[in-house]
């Protein structure tokens, strides 16, 4: 047997989409009794302040990170049960036959092989020992809820680790270029030249950062604001950690993550926003015509490597049932026959297991130098950061494993497999990432775009220091270009402008959507047997580009662009305008009644018995990205802004945090009281005070409580 696309389907796809938890693992046998007196290890408390969010404070790291576990299962168990045995490779056993793909993937990666290989010797003593303390908290809930522990159990140090070497890979596009080779026909030609690079436009996030150079009283702020779904195991969820050793960070996480994902400390503040470099190289493999198990390199034959991968699946509800098929290896990385070729795939982070180290340096990092060692630990394939402190410091890298690669081919196609110098080992080392640090402009403003247009012309980067071959992103999003306009204009900025810029709702007239919206205006309508499409033509021509809840010209001219975005996002050839007129233009007369509702009656944001009005749409600073209209004339924000934060630093170094959940820190309770207690502030853009200041939060804790009580 071999491993084929008749293994590796679109439902793989679909799958991954969903497994984007930290947790995962190899299981044995679990016996409640066993765990229930873990929390006597550890000495931990945990603060409930009046919105629910949970202060962990903990005397050693180790004793934090056991609050931090048990906290998030308290809020997010099924959350995080729900992906532990994705990651193991042993979903179809539980879970069933959709579950399998996902499964051989696990196991033709590799995943386990290198962390067996490497867990005790690539992580020290003590991140193993603060990465077990977490598993212990999630096994300590398990133990006392015994009616909630249904994936198997106990979750380990290692299954952790797994979870973040799974996970990260998803972020840079791997997914999106395993569908590819796995097409029906070969979707790029074999590289014999240089050429445009090409990424598709990442779905969002937006980090800023002022310093005093550029700021109207001497602060120095950053916006954070990584956009992610609403809801579900990548919704942002709000924590705070600490212990007395030195750990003290708050900020937004995913459920069943060890550490603050994007924060801040008492000295520094940072933001992630996602990028897309070119990271996944896929290599054409010559097949010896006598041997498919032998492939071609520097003129002679080499075997590739095969192993049994066998997964265990759940059939009729309780029948066990083993399926195997062939995993293959090359000297590139793995690889998987097609009815097209035989391709090996090389990928960035392949068998990188430090992230949890380099995110705990970041939490704990208390100045620029310890957050750029904390950095060179490089063990993220992808994400942009923005840093700003209380020393007056901004910062941007474009952070990214970069492999160094041979010049004179198109590395954004198929590369030759038969050429061992197209295996690259190396990456670049950090600090020759593309970076600015307190630029002279004074400001810094990331949105998924090309890292050599992040700040003011001259202080950005330089294009000509880097090659085609470094697969850096070139692509600009509107919430790029509006705000480096916004940026430029404003300069220098208060606190209130600073504001504005990211809870603008306008599109940029020099954007891409605006571009795509003007074929729509120029459609020869002059003999349509429809008025509603002249009116909706007109609507368009005459939209001020805001999406703000009164204007009634959002609704037809976001629905327009959003064909254009979409496809962007897919990798698809732009689509054709006057098709996406056509049908937005029905699409609203039939929901609403007409051409022109107001874009709050349209855009709303929804939990449980709330139903609001919200401002901002797709690729809008103010990104809001909805579900398609339904039945009763409106749509429903899914993703975009979700918990963010503004960080402040003033001219004397005092602290100032304001922050807003998209719905409130009680994820999963619809009967909680924080389910939904932040939804009308969300909507309304009012911040509030995170209670990271223990004395600010001192009389504001609900409860006080440690693990099992």
């Amino acid at each position: 047997m071999s491993l084929t696309p008749k293994l590796f389907s679109a439902a793989l796809i679909a799958t991954l989409a969903t497994l984007v938890t930290f947790i995962a693992g190899c299981a044995e046998k679990f016996s409640a009794a066993d765990y229930q007196n873990l929390n006597a290890k550890y000495n931990v408390v945990i603060e409930r302040d009046i919105r629910g969010v949970p202060h962990v404070i903990g005397e050693r790291d180790v004793d934090a990170a056991f609050g931090f576990a048990y906290a998030q299962a308290e809020d997010n168990w099924e959350l995080v049960y729900d992906t532990i045995d994705f990651y193991r490779g042993t979903a179809a056993k539980t879970k069933g036959p959709d579950s399998a793909i996902t499964d051989f993937l696990v196991k033709w990666l590799g995943i386990w092989e290198d962390i067996d290989a490497h867990y005790e010797t690539e992580l020290s003593p003590e991140i193993r020992a603060y990465i077990e303390a977490y598993a212990d908290g999630l096994n300590y809930y398990a133990a006392i809820n015994p009616e909630r522990a249904v994936a198997e159990l106990p979750i380990t140090g290692k299954d952790i680790i797994a979870g973040y070497m799974f996970r990260h890979i998803l972020f840079y596009g791997f997914d999106g270029v395993l569908k590819e080779v796995m097409s029906s026909e070969r979707q790029q030609p074999i590289s014999t030249a240089n050429g445009v690079i090409y990424n598709g436009l990442p779905v969002g996030s937006n980090a800023s950062a002022i310093s005093p150079a550029n700021s109207t009283d001497g602060a120095t702020r950053l916006a954070i604001n990584s956009h992610q779904p609403a809801t579900g195991p990548v919704a942002w969820y709000e924590a705070h950690i600490q212990s007395a050793e030195g750990l003290n960070a708050m900020g937004g996480l995913f459920p069943g993550s060890a550490t603050i994902g994007v924060g801040f400390n008492e000295n520094i503040a940072w933001g992630a926003t996602v990028n897309k470099p070119d990271l996944v190289d896929v290599y054409v493999l010559d097949i010896d015509p006598e041997n498919p198990l032998r492939y071609r390199m520097d003129g002679e034959w080499h075997d590739l490597e095969v192993t049994e991968l066998e997964v265990d699946v759940k059939l009729w509800g309780f029948l066990p049932w083993t399926v195997s098929e062939l995993g293959l290896r090359s000297a590139h990385g793995p690889a998987l026959q097609t009815d097209h070729g035989t391709y090996a795939i090389r990928y960035a982070g392949m068998g990188k297991m430090r992230q949890v180290e380099q995110w705990l340096a970041m939490n704990k990092a208390q100045n620029l130098e310890q957050w750029r060692d904390a950095l060179r630990i490089h063990s993220f394939a992808s994400f942009n950061f923005v840093y700003a402190d209380r020393d007056s410091n901004i910062m941007f890298v474009h952070n990214s494993l970069t492999p160094v690669r041979v010049a004179g081919y198109d590395w954004t196609q198929y590369l030759p497999g038969d050429d061992s110098s197209l295996i690259w080992q190396d990456y670049m080392p950090f600090d020759k990432l593309p970076q600015v640090i307190n630029p002279e402009s004074g400001w810094i403003h990331s949105a998924n775009q090309s890292p050599f247009f992040i700040t003011a012309e001259g202080s950005n980067p330089n294009i000509s220091d880097y090659r085609l071959e470094d697969g850096f992103p070139t692509r600009m999003t509107n919430r790029a270009v509006r705000g480096l306009e916004m940026f430029a204009e404003l300069s220098p900025i208060s606190e209130e402008e600073f504001s504005q810029i990211k809870h603008d709702k306008k599109y940029s007239p020099n954007s891409r959507a605006v571009g795509f919206l003007q074929g729509a205006i120029n459609l020869p309508l002059a003999d349509s047997d429809k008025q509603y499409y002249v009116d909706a033509q007109a609507r368009i021509r005459d939209w001020d580009l805001s999406t703000d809840i009164e204007n009634r010209g959002a609704a037809m001219s976001t629905c327009v662009i959003g064909a254009e975005w979409l496809a962007e996002q897919k990798g698809e050839p732009t689509p054709d305008v006057a098709e996406a007129f056509y049908y937005c233009a029905d699409r609203l007369m039939a929901a609403t009644g007409r051409i022109d509702p107001l874009w709050g009656d349209v855009n709303r944001h929804v939990r449980g018995d709330l139903n609001l009005p919200v401002g901002g749409g797709p690729d809008t600073l103010r990104a809001i990205y909805a579900l398609g209209m339904e039945e009763d004339g409106y749509q429903t924000n899914i993703a975009g802004d979700g918990l963010y934060y503004f960080v402040s630093w003033d001219a004397q170094g005092v602290q100032k945090i304001r922050g807003v959940h998209q719905f409130g820190s009680a994820t999963l309770d619809t009967e909680s009281p924080h389910y939904a207690d932040q939804t009308e502030d969300y909507a309304a853009e009012i911040l509030h005070d995170p209670l990271f200041d223990s004395k600010l939060r001192k009389d504001k804790i609900t409860r006080r409580y440690k693990p099992g009580e």
